[in-house]
């Protein structure tokens, strides 16, 4: 999956419910905060799908749940 769509994906999601979505570029990373929750994900053209998987779970409990973005 390329980063940019997993980062996509993220924003609509935020977009739909309301929530502020930010992206702030570090060194090496990118921090994603939506909400009060903030992770890093690597700057790298394409992200693997179970990486990109394993993140959107990283953000479950602020879209309700896991298997969220299904």
């Amino acid at each position: 999956m390329k980063r940019r769509d997993v980062l996509r994906r993220l924003k609509a999601e935020a977009d739909r419910r309301g929530l502020p979505f930010e992206v702030i570029e570090l060194t090496r990373h990118s921090a994603v905060r939506i909400g009060g929750t903030s992770r890093t994900l690597g700057r790298h053209a394409e992200v693997d799908d179970l990486t990109a998987r394993k993140f959107f779970d990283q953000f479950a409990d602020v879209f309700g749940g896991k298997g969220w973005w299904r």
